[in-house]
């Protein structure tokens, strides 16, 4: 569809408080400003926000995430709307429009289906000012319709418009190497790093670095080129797409 499509994907350790799962506006703040930058440079981007149930938890006045599925839906529901009004707001300050796409696993799970949400983003893109935001539709998605996460949402929708390129933002630098802490630049072979991933994950978050990873090589088997980067340093993106920045990059497997 677009040959230098980027998809970005900021996860809930990257968008909401360490201490309380609400939106950190100053993060927010920041990574709008560096997407529109891109935008401004020309790319042409797609966004993935995860943050809907953590934006959701102060409205229901709880402190973690909800283990029940109708109380993360109900947060999901409040927090989407919160979300996407912030987003709006912020991309406005660069005349970006933003676009909500919100899905499910059935919406993908059909030639046809599919076919329908390629044609939406499609036309979206066509638009160099208009910024489609993607998430699960979490009210609504139960386990069977869910896609499990959204680093798996992430490479499905960049797979479907032939994106170039994903970057998922965490709240670490990439991909640590267990003995010196340091960044692994490039695996070419995930079953190799396998053993470096730490089995945890924030108490706001679905996710881990072993779902990234999942992910990651269904993106690198369709020809797209994958990197794990700090969200919480969003200027590096500029430098991430041009070659240089700060990531774990995982090559297309050609």
């Amino acid at each position: 569809m677009h040959s230098d499509l980027t998809l970005i994907k900021a996860g809930t350790g990257v968008l909401t408080k360490a201490g309380s799962g609400a939106l950190d506006r100053a993060a927010l703040v920041h990574l709008v400003a560096a997407i529109a930058g891109l935008v401004d440079a020309g790319h042409r981007c797609l966004f993935v926000s995860s943050g809907a149930v953590g934006s959701g938890l102060s409205a229901f006045g709880l402190a973690e995430y909800p283990q029940a599925t109708a109380t993360r839906q109900a947060c999901a529901a409040v927090g989407q709307a919160q979300l996407m009004q912030t987003y709006s707001s912020l991309f406005a300050n660069f005349e970006i429009t933003v676009a909500q796409v919100l899905l499910t696993a059935a919406d993908l799970g059909t030639p046809e289906r599919a076919a329908y949400v390629s044609d939406t983003f499609r036309r979206l893109l066509v638009e160099p000012r208009i910024l489609p935001i993607v998430n699960e539709n979490d009210s609504v998605a139960v386990e069977e319709l869910k896609f499990g996460d959204n680093d798996m949402l992430s490479v499905r929708v960049a797979k479907l418009v032939d994106a170039r390129r994903v970057i998922l933002l965490t709240s670490v630098d990439g991909l640590l190497d267990p003995t010196t802490n340091a960044v692994i630049p490039e695996v070419t072979d995930i079953d190799s790093v396998i053993h470096h991933v730490r089995l945890e994950k924030g108490r706001f978050s679905m996710g881990g670095m072993a779902s990234k990873l999942d992910a990651i090589r269904f993106a690198v088997d369709a020809g797209i080129e994958t990197h794990i980067a700090n969200g919480r340093h969003p200027e590096r993106l500029a430098g991430i797409l041009a070659g240089t920045g700060l990531s774990t990059r995982f090559p297309r497997r050609v």
